[in-house]
């Protein structure tokens, strides 16, 4: 158990095994979005670099299956890790995922493969 809440990184396959396909790109990040929810339960805060990286993308006029892709992509999730207490990897290949996990590692923040591993948090928010 935690008293403060986390910035929990989640990661896993968006663009992986699609082929460009929109329909399966939405489907990954609807699976990502999953997550999200128990993680908020869990009493932290839940963060997914595509909610970031895809309008800084599409503003830059690119798409998820642009080249430009990788230099907003990867970038915005190495940014994001430099203020996220923790990681939740999602199952799946993922190019983009392992690369957020190594860096987590390298930086000594914990990574989570399941949600019942994130500590929960002991105080509520008042309002």
């Amino acid at each position: 158990m935690t008293d403060k809440p986390m910035l929990i990184l989640i990661a896993g396959p968006y663009r992986s095994g699609t082929n460009g396909d929109p329909q399966a790109l939405a489907a990954n990040l609807t699976r990502l979005e999953a997550a999200a929810w128990p993680v908020f339960a869990a009493g932290h805060l839940p963060v997914i670099g595509e909610w970031i990286a895809l309008p800084v993308l599409s503003s830059a006029g690119g798409r998820p299956t642009d080249p430009l892709a990788d230099e907003v992509l990867y970038p915005t999730a190495e940014r994001l890790l430099a203020r996220c207490d923790a990681v939740l990897r999602l199952p799946g290949e993922s190019a983009g995922a392992d690369g957020d996990v190594a860096t987590a590692r390298r930086r000594g923040l914990p990574v989570y493969h399941d949600v019942a591993e994130i500590p929960r948090r002991l105080a509520k928010e008042t309002r």
